[in-house]
């Protein structure tokens, strides 16, 4: 088990910054470990993440993080995952001091970090995620998993499923994930995963590219449009400089920046201000009008 301390980090925000969809809040804590450190201390908040293959369960209590992971897992794995080695105080102290819209939603998201997660999945959880919404595209997710991913047991007995290698999915029909609530973009899924598989799309060779070549291989692709291709190189690639554009960012742009937003002002950390953005104009934007 590994304790963190780390300001800038909120598990909670993270979870409903649209990010990650294998990631979600429970209502117990299983492991006995956090049961001793929380007795007494006061209310937390339990998550269980699966990124890939791996299992994490984590409890929040405070500025305190605890993970259910070794101490190695955790320097070779979560750490990277959860970005937890660059400093995002100073992101946000690079906001205009004269865009108080951005520095409201700077200070809203505080603890958001721009996670490193894996392609393949990035590529097929953005696949699903267009025209849909966050709750359905979660159970879309789960769905393949369960169906086409491998039985998994976590170090403290959770029964879990790794999320599907593109082998799994690429000898299906093209409408074979419909059965999975993808509707038309089971066709997106299954052409992705036969091209993987295929060799025709190399994986390990975009995540070496840098933004514009990777976001040019992933245009490539059958269902990759713009926003797509940015989501996958700003959450799987971690190409900070990616700025997705969705609904919600198009209308806080139409509202807030009629001139377009200073994207060179914050050169090499778009991304992060496009996600400070997105979580306020879902949990923060509403409630200032």
């Amino acid at each position: 088990m590994v304790t963190i301390q780390t300001e800038n980090f909120s598990l909670e925000q993270i979870w409903q910054s649209g990010q990650c969809f294998r990631m979600r809040q429970t209502e117990g804590v299983s492991e006995e470990f956090f049961r001793e450190q929380i007795t007494g201390r006061g209310e937390g908040r339990g998550y269980e993440i699966i990124a890939g293959h791996r299992y994490l369960e984590a409890f929040s209590l405070g500025e305190r993080c605890m993970l259910s992971c070794s101490k190695e897992e955790y320097e070779d794995f979560w750490k990277g995952y959860f970005d937890l080695e660059n400093d995002y105080n100073s992101y946000i102290s690079r906001v205009d001091p004269g865009d108080g819209y951005l520095l409201s939603a700077a200070s809203l998201g505080w603890g958001i970090r721009i996670l490193k997660q894996d392609l393949w999945e990035t590529l097929v959880s953005f696949l699903i995620s267009q025209q849909n919404n966050i709750v359905r595209i979660r159970r879309c997710i789960s769905n393949i998993c369960r169906q086409y991913g491998e039985k998994r047991v976590s170090s403290g007995g959770k029964e879990y499923y790794a999320f599907p290698e593109p082998n799994a999915l690429a000898g299906l029909k093209e409408d074979g994930l419909r059965e999975c609530n993808l509707g038309y973009r089971s066709k997106y899924v299954v052409r992705a995963a036969r091209s993987v598989a295929s060799g025709e799309t190399d994986l390990a060779r975009i995540c070496g590219m840098g933004y514009p070549e990777a976001k040019a291989e992933l245009l490539k692709l059958f269902g990759v449009g713009e926003k797509v291709a940015e989501c996958i190189c700003l959450f799987a690639l971690h190409h900070l400089e990616a700025f997705p554009v969705d609904t919600h960012i198009s209308q806080a742009m139409e509202k807030h920046y009629k001139k377009g937003f200073p994207l060179k002002r914050y050169q090499g950390i778009q991304g992060v201000m496009q996600q400070y953005i997105f979580y306020y104009e879902l949990h923060g934007a509403a409630t200032d009008r």
